[in-house]
C-alpha cells in the first residue's frame, strides 16, 4: 500500500521546453525561436534586396533618356549657342566682381571718421566711369547671344513638337484609330539648313572677338589704381582674370570650328553628365541639366560640420560620463543627452528657422567676431544652421553608442593600469578609449548615418540652394546655403510625372547615396579590422 501511495505520488517527468514537440508542425520550441529570429534576418535581406532592385531598376532608365537630352541638345545647336553663352556669364562674373570691389571700397571710405556718402561717391565717378565701359564692352557678344539663342530654341522646339506627334500617332495607332493617326502630320526636322544661320555667324563673331578683345585689353590696361593697399590688390586681382579670361577667347573659336551636330552622344557621356555635372537644372526654357555634384556637395559639407560638432560633443560626454561622473551627475547628464533624440527632425527644422538662424545671423553683426571666416553674413538658412541642428540630432546616437563600447572594455585593464600607478586621466586616455577605438568609430559612423539620411532638417535649414559653395572665401563657404540629395528627392519627388527623366534622376541620385552609405560602412569596417590586428 505504502509502495502504490509512494508511487501515485511520485512527480511526473518532465522533459526540457526544447524537447517538447508541436504536435501540429513537428518542430521544437527551440526550433520556432531560431526560425523567428532566422526569419527576421532573411526578411531583412529581403527587403534590402527589393530596396536596391527597385532604385536600380527606376533610375537604369535615366541613362537612356539623359542620353536624347543631350544628343537633343546637340542637335538643335543649344551646344554650339552654350559656347557664347558661357564666354557673356565669365565677362558677367568679372563685372560684378568690380561691383563687390567698390562697394568694398565705398564701405571703407565711409567708415567712422571716413568720407561722407555723397563725397566717397564722387571720389568713385572714375571707378564708376571705368566699370561702366567695362560692362558695355560686351554689348554685341549678348547681341549675338540672343539672335542665336532664339534661333536654337526655335530647332528645339520644332523637333519636341514632331516628338509630341509622333507619341500621339503612336496612341492612336494602340487605340485602332487609323484615319485620325494618318491624319496627324510630321515634318520632319532638317537640321543641317535649320543650323546654317549658326555656323554662317561664325566670321562675324570672329571679327567680333577681335574687337573685344582688343577693347578690353585696353580696359585691363587702363585699369584705374586705389590708394589702399588691400584694394589695389584687389584690383590687380580683377586685372589678371581679365587677362586670363581674353587668353580663352582662341579656345572658344577652335570649339565653334569644329563643332559637329551629327556627332552622337556616347552612353559614357550622359553618365559622366550626371556624376560630374556642377548644374541641377530642371524645367527650364533652354535646356535641363541633372548633375549630381552640388548635391552631392551641400550633402558632404553639412554632414562635415555637423560631425566636427557632435563628435567632440559626443564622444567626451560619453567619456565624461563613463569614467569621471558620479552616479548623481550620471542620472542627470545621460537622460538629458538622450532625450534630445526624441524631438522630432522637423520641430528642430521649426526651431532652426525660427530661433537658431536669427540667433547666428544675429551673432555674426558683432564687431567683434568680424574675424570669424564669412562673418557677418545675410542668409540665415545655410551650412552652418543646418550642421548645428544636424550634430543636435547625431549627439545622442554617437554618445549612447560610445558609452555602450566604453562599457565593454574589460575591467582588468582598467585595475591593471591603476595598479601599475597611472593617473584615472591617463588610464581613460591611454587604456580605456583605445581598447574601446572600434566601437566609437562604429558610434561616429552611425552618426555619420544619421546625418546624411537626415531630409527635414535640411530640407527647412540649409537654403536649398543648388550650387556649388564658393571655396575661395576659404571657411567662410559654411554660411552659404546649399542643397542636399535627400532635400533634393524630398522637395522635388511629389512634382514629377512618373517615368520621366525628372523621376529617374531623383532615383539616380537615390541610388548615389545608397552606394556612398555602402562605402563608408565597408571602409569603417575595413578600418576596424585594421586596427584589431594591429593591437592584437
Amino acid at each position: 500500500m505504502s509502495q502504490l501511495s509512494s508511487s501515485a505520488s511520485a512527480p511526473t517527468p518532465q522533459f526540457p521546453i526544447h524537447k517538447r514537440r508541436l504536435r501540429f508542425l513537428g518542430l521544437t520550441v527551440e526550433d520556432c525561436i531560431k526560425s523567428f529570429f532566422g526569419g527576421n534576418a532573411l526578411i531583412s535581406v529581403v527587403v534590402l534586396g527589393l530596396i536596391t532592385f527597385f532604385l536600380v531598376k527606376e533610375g537604369a532608365g535615366f541613362l537612356g533618356q539623359n542620353r536624347q537630352n543631350l544628343a537633343i541638345y546637340r542637335l538643335a545647336g543649344l551646344e554650339f549657342v552654350d559656347h557664347l553663352r558661357r564666354q557673356s556669364e565669365d565677362h558677367t562674373a568679372l563685372t560684378r566682381y568690380l561691383s563687390d570691389l567698390r562697394l568694398r571700397t565705398l564701405n571703407q571710405w565711409t567708415g567712422p571718421g571716413g568720407l561722407t556718402l555723397e563725397a566717397a561717391n564722387a571720389r568713385l565717378a572714375e571707378f564708376d566711369d571705368y566699370a561702366a565701359r567695362f560692362g558695355d564692352a560686351a554689348d554685341p557678344l549678348r547681341g549675338m547671344v540672343s539672335d542665336l539663342s532664339e534661333v536654337a530654341t526655335a530647332i528645339k522646339t520644332k523637333f519636341l513638337v514632331n516628338e509630341d506627334k509622333k507619341e500621339e500617332r503612336r496612341q492612336l495607332l494602340a487605340e485602332g484609330k487609323v484615319a485620325e493617326a494618318g491624319a496627324v502630320v510630321i515634318t520632319a526636322v532638317d537640321f543641317p539648313a535649320e543650323l546654317r544661320p549658326l555656323r554662317d555667324s561664325l566670321p562675324a563673331y570672329r571679327e567680333a572677338n577681335r574687337e573685344f578683345s582688343t577693347r578690353l585689353g585696353a580696359l585691363l590696361a587702363a585699369a584705374p589704381r586705389l590708394p589702399e593697399p588691400e584694394l589695389q590688390r584687389r584690383m590687380d586681382r580683377f586685372a589678371e582674370l581679365g587677362r586670363t579670361y581674353v587668353a580663352t577667347f582662341p579656345g572658344i573659336e577652335r570649339d565653334l570650328a569644329v563643332w559637329d551636330h551629327a556627332r552622337p552622344v556616347s552612353a559614357a557621356e550622359a553618365f559622366t553628365a550626371f556624376i560630374f555635372g556642377r548644374q541641377w537644372l530642371t524645367a527650364s526654357f533652354w535646356q535641363d541639366w541633372y548633375g549630381v555634384v552640388p548635391l552631392l556637395t551641400g550633402s558632404f559639407l553639412v554632414a562635415l560640420v555637423a560631425l566636427s560638432l557632435a563628435v567632440p560633443l559626443g564622444v567626451g560626454a560619453a567619456v565624461y560620463v563613463n569614467q569621471i561622473a558620479s552616479q548623481r551627475e550620471q542620472r542627470f547628464i545621460k537622460p538629458g543627452i538622450e532625450f534630445i533624440s526624441a524631438f522630432p527632425s522637423v520641430v528642430l527644422g521649426f526651431f532652426g528657422i525660427a530661433v537658431l538662424g536669427q540667433a547666428l545671423r544675429a551673432m555674426s553683426q558683432l564687431p567683434w567676431l568680424s574675424w570669424v571666416p564669412g562673418f557677418p553674413y545675410s542668409e540665415r538658412l545655410n551650412i552652418l544652421t543646418a550642421g548645428c541642428l544636424l550634430a543636435l540630432i547625431a549627439v545622442p546616437t554617437i554618445f549612447t553608442l560610445a558609452e555602450d563600447a566604453l562599457n565593454n572594455v574589460p575591467r582588468a585593464l582598467k585595475e591593471a593600469s591603476l595598479a601599475l600607478g597611472a593617473s584615472r586621466l591617463q588610464t581613460t586616455i591611454r587604456i580605456i578609449v583605445p581598447a574601446s577605438l572600434s566601437g566609437i568609430i562604429s558610434a561616429v559612423l552611425l552618426g555619420l548615418g544619421r546625418v546624411v539620411g537626415e531630409t527635414m532638417v535640411v530640407l527647412l535649414c540649409a537654403g536649398n540652394r543648388i550650387a556649388i559653395p564658393d571655396f575661395t572665401q576659404g571657411l567662410g563657404f559654411i554660411v552659404e546655403p546649399v542643397h542636399t540629395m535627400t532635400g533634393i528627392i524630398a522637395q522635388e519627388m511629389g512634382e514629377v510625372v512618373r517615368g520621366s527623366i525628372h523621376y529617374r534622376a531623383l532615383f539616380m541620385v537615390g541610388l548615389v547615396l545608397f552606394i556612398l552609405s555602402l562605402t563608408i560602412n565597408y571602409a569603417a569596417q575595413h578600418i576596424v579590422r585594421r586596427y584589431r590586428i594591429s593591437i592584437g
